[in-house]
């Protein structure tokens, strides 16, 4: 089984990503600079809005989560997992957590990429403005 979302957002010049645990993208259209998590903002959906099958998926011990974060050439790949523990109910936030900490913002748990370990020039052009394209698929193995 395997459902997948994709959610188009923003930089914005206080994108710092160096948080130690999380990253995070919001339908917010701004930052200050203490949102050291958040990577994206204007996203056009937050966790409520998520594919009804992506969701039912992530809210699964099983299942395993691959997130993309693209931005023109460069791409980052984040390997979480899924947890029965999901809302996936916040309307404006996604958030990826490396603890298996869950709220109704947590998109998924056990992520092997936080904010501060996200590719530099990734975050540079996040910074500059560019657009980031977030692709999230979650699968359960057979």
């Amino acid at each position: 089984m395997k459902a997948r979302d994709v959610i188009h957002c923003s930089g914005h010049p206080n994108v710092r990503a160096l948080h130690p645990t999380t990253f995070e993208v919001t339908t917010e259209p701004s930052l200050s600079p203490a949102g050291d998590c958040i990577i994206g903002v204007c996203a056009d959906r937050g966790a409520s809005d998520l594919n009804p099958d992506l969701k039912t998926l992530l809210a699964d011990d099983r299942a395993i989560v691959t997130t993309r974060l693209s931005v023109d050439r460069i791409e980052a790949v984040v390997i979480s997992r899924g947890s029965a523990g999901l809302t996936l109910d916040h309307p404006t936030d996604l958030v990826w957590r490396r603890s298996a900490f869950v709220c109704g913002r947590t998109v998924a748990v056990g992520s092997d990429t936080v904010a501060r370990t996200i590719d530099r020039r990734l975050i540079e052009l996040l910074a500059g403005g560019a657009d980031l394209v977030v692709e999230i698929e979650a699968s359960i193995p057979e």
